[in-house]
């Protein structure tokens, strides 16, 4: 198990951590969740032993292997295969150890080779590379080649690679589509060690934790469920201590009245003396305050075109090559467009084309005489004035403003006393998300496109991005990966598939299913195996190995392994309905101690189950990657 046991820690004459003390059962799959600056990224550093506490211990086997998502890996010329595979340490040893090894020695280290796993390595790296959105062609383009975003893919598939019995993830979904985090969502499921994730997508947390660690005011509490259980415990919780603080209340001003009244008086005063030390005494239950630090939102347009923008027969593209063919679609004030696509499907080429920094290869795009656009995407992070401050960007954009109204605009979006005069460049991630998106508002436009705009956003951020969108008059049209935020402001979805644009008739929930089930599939044998080092012993052993099998028993490994995996998602998602049903209080209350016994008893049968289904997953799994 992983225990924390009263760490202390501080940084500068700031406390952290205050008596933090937690226990993590091996196996368990737990999300780190709490408000900005609560010590989660901490916590994972210490348990890392990059940082150290000033009392109390860290506890955990001596044999437990710890991996961790590192986001700043400097750029490699290794090939993307190559890289991904130089995470697992131990197998990269191995092969040094065969290409310098004496002849006697050979034996034993394939041995090791093959106990390792070593026979279908490329083949479960390639499996990795392809969940997260790589297509075969680019297995062996350099690390370095990559932008930003998918070499942070990159780093993350290299610790999906490295055997791990305590998983260490920070943000692993900041700069994944849908269909990658959807992917990843199944991968940490089925990952039979400790998990630990630290992340600010709801639907994400649910579906790949069974457990929530709240960390606050320096202090843990463990909840069993995924976030949205977690949010219904804690806010259980916090309606106890409200009612327990006004309680409290009462009693303390009926004390105090009898104080005021019988003090001076002798017969009394021995009862009033009495009262006076009980409260004295008295543990204080604070009173519950719960308040987002963001207030903003889309103003309204003064003027709106009917239609906004018109596409006709468009075609877009690319050096005459299209992405898309024959868009004819419409975008009228007030519509909320989720887009959706594989990645690669031209999400963002259409984007742009809304934007009007892309023309149409062909067709026609008609804009109305009142159609701004404010459009947010990643790379506006760093088109910023990096030089210039918050207050200062806000000073450009509206210059008849003053300072105090500037001030209180930017109070809005989060940002402090402390911040406004910062420059652009000191910022994180998530605080330039805010100011790009407080500059689109300034403008007031009358359709919003935004391309992944919860990006290093906090769920607080993401709530109040939500609820802004929801009232904004204008249109609205969205690609973010983020379910949660699609659902919550989107009424209707377009799909891109296939180079064509359609109106998708169902609902979000369903297209996920579908993408689970697609992205679960596993490729070709021939596009699992781009070449490694000619002419070593392992290859001509795995090539041979899967040039002598027929295309007949892979397709039916593969339906195997998705039957499998069907049936622990079945078996996962009743499972997790028994366990809020356990975790709930009021189950307790309304419930016959006998009817109590039957939902624990089929709760254990379950889990169960759901760890033999998980076992015989796991069998024809490791049959299919032997054979490719």
């Amino acid at each position: 198990m992983l225990q924390a046991l009263d760490i202390t820690f501080r940084r500068a004459e700031r406390a952290i951590f205050e008596g933090l003390t937690f226990t993590v059962h091996a196996g368990q799959k737990v999300g780190v969740v709490g408000g900005n600056g609560v010590g989660k990224t901490t916590l994972f550093e210490l348990f890392q032993g990059r940082l150290h506490p000033e009392s109390g211990d860290l506890l955990r086997p001596r044999s437990w292997r710890v991996e961790h998502l590192q986001q700043d890996l400097a750029p490699s010329e290794r090939p993307a295969l190559e890289f991904v595979l130089d995470g697992h340490r131990a197998l990269r040893r191995v092969e040094a150890e065969l290409a310098a090894a004496d002849p006697e020695r050979v034996a034993e280290l394939h041995m090791r080779f093959d106990d390792l796993g070593g026979y279908q390595a490329a083949a479960q790296a390639g499996t990795i590379l392809h969940g997260l959105g790589f297509a075969p062609g680019e297995f062996n383009k350099p690390h370095a080649a990559f932008s930003g975003g998918w070499r942070i893919r990159l780093n993350l598939a290299r610790t999906l690679m490295a055997p791990a019995d305590l998983l260490l993830l920070d943000e692993p979904t900041n700069h994944l589509d849908l269909e990658a985090t959807l992917w990843l969502e199944g991968w940490l499921r089925r990952f039979p060690g400790t998990l630990m994730v630290i992340a600010h997508d709801r639907e994400f947390l649910d579906r790949a934790t069974a457990h929530s660690l709240h960390i606050e005011d320096g202090r843990a509490t463990l909840y069993r469920g995924g976030y949205s259980a977690f949010e219904r415990q804690r806010a259980d919780a916090l309606a106890r201590q409200q009612r327990q603080h006004e309680a409290q209340q009462r009693e303390i001003a009926h004390m105090e009245q009898f104080i005021r009244r019988f003090r001076a008086k002798e017969s009394k005063a021995k009862q009033a003396q009495s009262r006076i030390k009980a409260l004295e005494r008295m543990e204080r239950v604070a009173a519950v305050q719960v308040r987002s630090p963001y207030s903003f939102a889309f103003g309204a347009p003064d003027r709106m075109s009917h239609p906004l923008i018109s596409l006709r027969d468009v075609d877009l593209g690319y050096d005459g090559q299209p992405v898309i063919r024959g868009i004819s679609q419409s975008l009228l004030p007030g519509a909320r467009i989720g887009v959706l696509g594989a990645n690669g499907a031209g999400k963002s080429t259409f984007l742009k084309c809304l934007e009007g920094t892309l023309a149409p290869l062909s067709g026609e795009v008609v804009r109305g005489r009142h159609a701004e656009v404010g459009y947010f995407a990643q790379h506006q992070l760093e088109d910023l004035e990096q030089r210039h401050s918050p207050m200062q960007h806000i000073e450009r954009a509206e210059p008849g403003w003053r300072e105090q109204q500037a001030r209180n605009y930017l109070g809005q979006w989060g940002f402090g006393a402390d911040m406004i005069g910062r420059a652009a460049s000191s910022l994180s991630g998530g605080e330039k998300a805010r100011l790009v998106l407080a500059l689109i508002a300034l403008r007031r436009p009358a359709l919003l496109v935004l391309d992944e705009p919860t990006n290093h956003l906090d769920l607080e951020m993401r709530d109040a991005l939500a609820r802004a969108l929801q009232d904004y008059p204008g249109a609205v049209v969205l690609v973010a990966h983020d379910r949660t935020l699609l659902q919550r402001a989107i009424d209707e979805l377009w799909l891109i598939e296939d180079g064509c644009l359609s109106t998708y008739p169902e609902d979000l929930d369903a297209y996920a299913a579908r993408r689970r089930e697609q992205v679960t599939r596993v490729p070709e044998a021939g596009a699992m195996q781009p070449a490694r080092r000619h002419g070593s012993a392992p290859n001509r052993k795995a090539l041979r190995r899967a040039a002598a099998e027929s295309r007949a028993a892979l397709r039916q490994l593969k339906q195997e392994v998705k039957r499998h995996e069907r049936r622990m998602e079945a078996l996962s998602a009743e499972l997790k309905a028994v366990e809020a049903q356990i975790a709930d209080p009021e189950t307790y209350r309304q419930t016959a101690a006998a009817d109590i016994e039957a939902t624990l008893a089929r709760s254990a049968t379950l889990r169960r189950d759901f760890l033999a289904a998980e076992q015989r997953w796991l069998e024809a799994a490791e049959a299919l990657e032997a054979e490719t």
